[in-house]
């Protein structure tokens, strides 16, 4: 059986590592679905065999391509991969401070070098070799990075500048030399600063599940427990400003929650006997008793943890061409500068001018603010979203997302509550409503469909004893034999099918027919959500062409639904199947289509439209089949993730575009001898910390 596995890649350092990395994995048969994630370190495959044996395997093949890099197998939840990372996190910090405490005497040594050419008595040799000190303190990472670089003929920025670095002290340049090595060290430290505060936010996510919970045992005493190993059923004890560990439902107690880190509503929520409670949620002031409802693995914040962390297994198109172009302009660049610093001299130039010009183009080409910036920006696009309570299984639906031609709402659980109250009774024959109720309810006793539920509760106690032959058509009705007879409880295609008269009630919502005779109808209504219309409305603000809801309710309560949300097409009394078909037919006509929907009876309309809108975590559909996760039923979050993907877009585009133009400048100006080494530096480093920084503004408060 192939499984799906885990791994934290300690001292990975660059982006254009991991794709190397995801590469050199995903060409050997024994994996499947590799991916790497470098904002978080991060490896994901499928793989078939024993742990130990994979683990050797995977770490055998990356140390041929990034000696260094150690993969450290992830448990399910995580929790044994945290002394681990303690101490990969301890040893970066130290070899974090010699790296600062080398690059301060380099640049001392630089500025003494300075200083002595300036002074006649100093002696002739002290300024040379105080900028060779200054070049080996400030450059042993880089060359030691271009030693393993070269052994596996991988052009990288260590590599480049290394070439740069020796070219220009075989030219007796030893201050230039010093200057790009010092340039580079600082650089790099700023680069991995502005990485490690982006990782630092994301990793932040990991932190709203609880490691631990308290157990309440049966003699009223408490005692502390691994939270994963609290069983479903299992009563907890939630103090004062906790955090809670698991979902439940609670029992005794009164309290206000902070849902935001799993909603992104930042207000507080009441929380009394019979309120539900999402792990991550954090407890006010007042004690909780909870009996658990999910496991540890299936819990709220286990699932948007597992989301935000393997949302890059599907990248963004955006992402691939960025890898694909670097693969192609980093060697291109290579031979370009060869033949700037080759073919010039052969026509008459100066040797020295011009292999001072190719290092500079060398040093400017490296592709760093492509290949770091961009999986960056998409998955802080991520980790945005999941703090505002969107959850996005991946960054191609952020690119898929940012301009949708059209919108899909299903109406029932999304544009309505699931809370459906019965409204009318109409009776028929010489029946009573309340004789049409009872059997209703006798025959949507077993449904858990949201209408059944209503028409059960509005009748109250049924003796299951009297049922048997139960069965459910989804979209259509339900059918049992009650008491001898057989009664049917559904849509007018229902009856129609199994030859019931309706003529006397033509236009009603839930048919009841008795032996095979008309008994009346039953009106349900869903309340319409506070925010439905206001979501529309922001739709059509941002400009999405067309919305469409689709439902298999009846014309009646389709029409009072889309005229209160401000739509004007709508599809009614269809059947799942013919959902899908409408679906297609919008996305061929109007592009690019979000299907927004409950995921209980939605799941495949959710997953062909171009982007599946799941509202809420409560069912398991929801989350399988959705590509993005409202957690709150807030259709107004659909809106407001349009808006933040855009955001994120823009600044992806605004990276690649301004790398793309201070490289194209400095190569220019470096092959007419117009820009020196500071500049190429510049455009290397300089150009890469910038657009990380620009990256990092996406998880900024601001939507």
């Amino acid at each position: 059986m192939t499984n799906r596995r885990q791994y934290k890649l300690n001292n990975l350092d660059c982006a254009s590592c991991a794709s190397k990395i995801e590469e050199r994995l995903s060409a050997i048969d024994t994996f499947s679905e590799v991916s790497v994630n470098f904002p978080t370190a991060t490896l994901t495959l499928k793989a078939k065999g024993e742990p130990r044996e994979l683990l050797d395997r995977i770490n055998l093949e990356i140390s041929r391509v990034e000696p260094g890099c150690v993969a450290v197998e992830l448990s399910g939840d995580r929790a044994g991969s945290h002394s681990e990372q303690g101490r990969s996190h301890t040893h970066s910090e130290a070899e974090g401070k010699w790296q600062i405490g080398t690059v301060i005497a380099s640049a001392i040594c630089f500025v003494t070098a300075y200083l002595c050419r300036e002074i006649p008595a100093a002696p002739a040799i002290l300024s040379p070799i105080l900028f060779i000190s200054s070049i080996l303190l400030a450059g042993w990472p880089v060359f030691a990075a271009a030693v393993k670089s070269l052994r596996h003929i991988s052009l990288d920025e260590h590599l480049l500048v290394t070439i740069a670095v020796v070219a220009a002290s075989f030219m007796g340049d030893f201050a230039e030399a010093a200057a790009v090595t010092l340039f580079f060290g600082v650089g790099e430290l700023f680069e991995h600063y502005a990485v490690g505060r982006s990782r630092k936010s994301i990793a932040a996510l990991s932190e709203i599940r609880p490691d631990t919970a308290n157990l309440l045992l049966p003699d009223g005493a408490t005692q502390q427990v691994s939270a994963q190993e609290v069983e479903v059923g299992a009563t907890l004890q939630i103090l004062p400003f906790e955090r809670i560990p698991l979902d439940g439902v609670v029992l005794s107690g009164e309290s206000t929650v902070d849902a935001s880190a799993i909603t992104g509503e930042s207000a507080p929520q009441n929380a009394g006997p019979e309120s539900e409670l999402l792990s991550g949620m954090i407890n006010g002031p007042g004690t909780l008793t909870m009996q658990v409802v999910n496991s540890y693995a299936q819990s709220a914040a286990s699932r948007i943890i597992d989301m935000v962390e393997n949302a890059a297994q599907r990248k963004a198109p955006a992402e691939r061409l960025v890898t694909k172009f670097a693969k192609i302009y980093t060697p291109a660049v290579v031979i370009l500068a060869a033949l700037l610093a080759i073919v010039p001299p052969l026509l008459g130039g100066d040797w020295k001018e011009w292999a001072h010009n190719a290092l500079v183009f060398l040093v400017a080409s490296c592709p760093c603010a492509f290949v770091l910036s961009v999986p960056l920006g998409f998955f802080a696009g991520v980790g945005a979203a999941s703090k505002r309570g969107i959850l996005v299984k991946g960054g191609c639906y952020i690119e898929t997302l940012e301009k949708p031609g059209a919108v899909v709402f299903d109406k029932t659980g999304t544009l309505t509550t699931d809370q459906f109250t019965v409204t009318h009774i109409a009776a028929v024959n010489g029946v009573s409503e309340q004789a049409v109720l009872e059997a209703a309810a006798l025959a949507e006793c077993r449904s858990k469909h949201p209408i059944a539920r209503s028409i059960s509760e509005a009748f109250g106690e049924i003796e299951e004893s009297r049922i048997s032959n139960f069965s459910e058509t989804p979209g259509g009705g339900t059918r049992v034999i009650a008491d001898g007879e057989e009664i049917l409880c559904g849509a007018k295609r229902l009856m129609q099918e199994h030859g019931v008269d309706i003529s006397a009630l033509p236009n009603e919502m839930v048919y009841v027919a008795r032996g095979g005779q008309l008994l009346g109808a039953v009106s349900v209504s869903g309340k319409l959500r506070e925010d439905s219309a206001l979501a529309v409305k922001q739709l059509r603000a941002l400009g999405v062409s067309r919305i469409v809801m689709l439902t298999g309710d009846h014309e009646e309560a389709a029409r009072e639904a889309a005229a209160a949300c401000g739509i004007t097409e709508y599809h009614a009394g269809l059947l799942p199947e013919e959902k899908l078909e409408i679906l297609e037919q919008i996305k061929r006509e109007s592009g690019v289509t979000a299907f927004v929907g409950d995921g209980i009876n939605d799941a495949p309309v959710l997953a062909a439209a171009d982007v599946g809108v799941a509202m809420g975590l409560g069912t398991d559909a929801a989350i399988e089949a959705g590509d993005v996760v409202l957690t709150n039923n807030q259709p107004s979050k659909l809106p407001q993730a349009i808006v933040l993907f855009r955001r994120c877009m823009r600044i992806i585009r605004f990276n690649i575009t301004f790398a793309l133009l201070v490289k194209g400048i400095v190569l220019l100006l470096g092959a007419l001898s117009l820009a020196g080494m500071w500049a190429a530096v510049f455009a290397d480093v300089g150009v890469t910390i910038l657009a990380v920084l620009n990256s990092a503004r996406i998880l900024s408060k601001r939507t």
